[in-house]
C-alpha cells in the first residue's frame, strides 16, 4: 500500500518556480504552478515558503491556506510574501491542516531584485511533460498574450508581465 501512495505522490509535482530557469521577483507578483491533473494527493492544500538559509527565513512559512488543486495555479501577490532576493528558495505544497504532510516540494529557486525580468514561458514545463511554448500560442514583445490567455491581461506597473495558466494547463507570460 505505501508502493502505491508513494507512485501517486511522485507524479504530483511543483511545475514552477524551481531550477535554474524558473525564478520569481522580489516585490511583484509571482505565479506557482503545480501538476493538478496527476494523481492530486487532496483536493485543497496549503503552500509554504522556504529557505536553506536561516538569515533569510528562519522556518517554512505558511504563506497561502486552501488552494484549490483543481486552479492548477495561483498569484502570489507581493503583499502575501515579502520575498528577500536570494537563492535557495523552496514552496511546499502540504496538507490543508497539517503542514507536516508534504505533498509536493518546488526544486530549489531564486527571488530576483524588483526590476528583473520574468522567466520565458518556454522554460516553464506543463501538466503533460512538454514546454509552454509547445502547448501555447506564442507570446509577442508587447507582453500580449495569443489565444491561450485571458484578453483581459496586461503589463503590470512595473513593467513585469505576469505568468497565466491555460485551460490545457500551459503558462503564457501575460
Amino acid at each position: 500500500l505505501s508502493a502505491l501512495v508513494g507512485s501517486a505522490l511522485a507524479d504530483f509535482q511543483v511545475l514552477s518556480p524551481g531550477g535554474p530557469n524558473l525564478w520569481w521577483v522580489a516585490q511583484s507578483e509571482n505565479v506557482i504552478a503545480w501538476s493538478c491533473h496527476d494523481n492530486p494527493p487532496a483536493t485543497t492544500f496549503q503552500l509554504l515558503l522556504a529557505n536553506g538559509n536561516q538569515s533569510i527565513l528562519v522556518a517554512p512559512m505558511a504563506i497561502v491556506a486552501n488552494i484549490q488543486n483543481a486552479d492548477c495555479s495561483h498569484t502570489i501577490t507581493q503583499q502575501q510574501t515579502n520575498l528577500t532576493p536570494a537563492t535557495n528558495y523552496t514552496l511546499i505544497i502540504a496538507d490543508a491542516v497539517d503542514q507536516t504532510k508534504v505533498y509536493a516540494t518546488s526544486q530549489p529557486f531564486e527571488v530576483k531584485a524588483l526590476g528583473a525580468t520574468y522567466p520565458a514561458a518556454s522554460a516553464t514545463p506543463t501538466d503533460d511533460g512538454t514546454s509552454a511554448s509547445s502547448t501555447s500560442a506564442s507570446t509577442s514583445a508587447s507582453g500580449s498574450a495569443g489565444a491561450a490567455s485571458s484578453p483581459s491581461a496586461s503589463t503590470k506597473p512595473n513593467g513585469a508581465a505576469a505568468l497565466q495558466v491555460s485551460a490545457a494547463g500551459a503558462l503564457a507570460v501575460v
